[in-house]
């Protein structure tokens, strides 16, 4: 019989997850480690800070920092860790997860989608190519589409409420950047211009340029590495704030969360990413990298020189060496002994 293979039902929705993942590294450990992940990195000098919005070309090319935070809410830090910057395109998983939350997982499927275009990341080609479908909730056009899909009467409701479930992630209140959001704000005609094709496909229904303003101040929100490693940390902690005890999201929201960062957090090089990391992550162009742990914690980065795609350089360096010194890498393991003793040959 004929099988339509873009909707087979896995009957496993009704399963509970049972979780494994394994105790936290030592705290001792994990400051030794961030300061070598520090050392180890601090010298490259790669990549270029971007400048496709002028405001963002004024960064120090030289900072960098290292933040880490368990799910005990334990924190441990080193450089500039402590340095505002704009969250940018990591606040498109919080609004995935703000959206989640409240119309569940189900709906953001239908209207965005789960998976990577492997086009740029504010490509309008990937909308042409798949009818209309945004199909990357990590790329510009997904998450205009889950920022519309917010909760609330107007435009400012929406915000509020993004910006409340924001501070409730990292366990403080966070401010827009005024001097950011008024030069993103006049340089943001490509995404009025996606918004504007997603509502002719009909997956934006309220105003496209109100979605465009809501989503260029959540992408100008104040951030340090601490903060988003606290973020981080409460995905990796089933929703809970390890820091306040907040419950912000569900641990069904926080697997749905990490599974498309996964996928797309970033950007085209996403699978490169996961290869060398084996963890979800997202970056943001102002040079922050964020990347979470199951069940042990978070890991911020923040460095402004960038690849070709976006992505931290230093970042990645420092988060793919804590990644195996840390032992945190998802798809990493060793033979498992009779007699209950892990071991690998590998040196």
């Amino acid at each position: 019989m004929d099988v339509d293979l873009d909707d087979i039902d896995l009957d496993v929705s009704a399963v509970p997850y049972s979780v494994s993942t394994g105790a936290p590294p030592d705290s001792d450990l994990v400051d030794e480690a961030i300061q070598d992940a520090y050392d180890r990195s601090v010298d490259t000098d790669d990549g270029k800070v971007a400048d496709y919005i002028p405001i963002l070309a004024k960064v120090d090319p030289e900072l960098f920092g290292i933040s880490v935070v368990e799910n005990d809410g334990s924190k441990h830090g080193v450089g500039d860790v402590d340095h505002a910057f704009t969250i940018q395109s990591i606040s498109k998983a919080f609004v995935w997860a703000l959206a989640c939350e409240e119309l569940g997982p189900e709906k953001l499927l239908e209207v965005i989608g789960v998976n990577n275009t492997g086009l740029a990341f504010d490509s309008v080609m990937a909308i042409e190519l798949n009818d209309g479908h945004p199909m990357n909730p990590m790329a510009n056009a997904g998450a205009l589409a889950s920022t519309a899909l917010i909760p609330g009467k107007t435009a400012d409701d929406q915000w509020e409420r993004i910006l409340d479930g924001f501070s409730r992630f990292a366990g403080r209140q966070l401010e827009v950047d005024a001097d950011v959001y008024e030069s993103e704000s006049a340089h943001n005609q490509r995404n009025q211009g996606i918004a504007h094709l997603l509502e002719s496909y009909g997956r934006i229904d309220s105003d496209p340029l109100e979605v465009v303003d809501i989503y260029t101040k959540q992408c100008s929100l104040l951030v340090t590495a601490t903060d988003l490693a606290v973020m981080g940390a409460t995905l990796a902690h089933g929703g809970v704030n390890p820091v306040t005890g907040v419950q912000v999201v569900s641990d069904e929201v926080c697997h749905d969360t990490l599974a498309v960062l996964a996928a797309s957090g970033l950007y085209q090089k996403s699978g490169e990413w996961l290869f060398n990391i084996g963890l979800p992550g997202k970056s943001g162009v102002t040079g922050g990298i964020m990347t979470v742990a199951p069940g042990k914690g978070g890991i911020a980065t923040f460095s402004p020189r960038l690849d070709n795609a976006g992505n931290s350089i230093r970042g990645q360096r420092a988060t793919a060496y804590l990644s195996r010194r840390l032992g945190l890498d998802l798809f990493a393991s060793s033979p498992h002994n009779n007699d209950g003793d892990n071991h690998s040959d590998k040196k």
